[in-house]
């Protein structure tokens, strides 16, 4: 698993002021997911790392710890 993936999803969730169960509404996944990526315990498909690259304006190199 990517831990990496998951301090930078709830890193860039909380710099904007969104819950959990808000970012589910977005990535149109449950609240439990939500949590499950944040704690690396289950990685986002293609598809979610995609939106969430786009929602939060970065890429998924960043997201996923490739680049800085």
């Amino acid at each position: 698993m990517n831990l990496i993936f998951g301090q930078k999803l709830k890193e860039l969730r909380n710099e904007k002021g969104i819950t959990q169960a808000e970012a589910a509404k977005i990535f149109n996944v449950s609240k439990t997911t939500i949590c499950q990526w944040e704690t690396s315990k289950q990685e986002p498909s293609l598809d979610s790392l995609t939106a969430i690259a786009k929602f939060f304006e970065v890429t998924a190199g960043y997201l996923l710890g490739l680049e800085d």
